[in-house]
């Protein structure tokens, strides 16, 4: 930040149009932070999830909900096996009698993605 001589009327000013700069960086920071956690997480269920087929776990991605000048919103979904996604998580009961037993994919990454993200958004504020 170079030093500027500035007048005490005009400081207000001056101070107000810093704050605007870091409120625009650490806004691209945050979204750049939210963009790369939401595809580390779908990688991160895709590599843990159940395999028959290939199928299920071929059939995460990541999608931007909605944006603003100041916020991002990802959504990582199965996009066509989404009604298998939580019988796998949690197991179901079997037709039969019993439960299949359930496959922890999506809850695991999801912690892990919060904890990315609070690394990414330290990491990119401090830098």
């Amino acid at each position: 930040m170079a030093s500027e001589k500035v007048s005490v009327d005009e400081m207000a000013d001056v101070i107000n149009d810093y704050l605007k700069e870091y409120a625009d960086l650490a806004a691209d920071v945050m979204k750049n932070a939210v963009k790369k956690t939401a595809t580390s997480v779908k990688k991160d269920i895709q590599a843990n999830a159940p395999v028959e087929t290939g199928a299920y776990k071929k059939s995460w991605t990541t999608k931007k909900t909605a944006e603003s000048s100041e916020r991002i919103e990802m959504t990582v979904y199965s996009k066509n096996r989404y009604q298998i996604a939580h019988l796998l998580e949690h197991g179901h009961a079997l037709r039969g009698g019993g439960r299949a037993r359930a496959f922890p994919h999506i809850a695991p990454a999801e912690e892990a993605g919060e904890e990315e993200l609070v690394r990414q958004l330290k990491k990119g504020l401090e830098g």
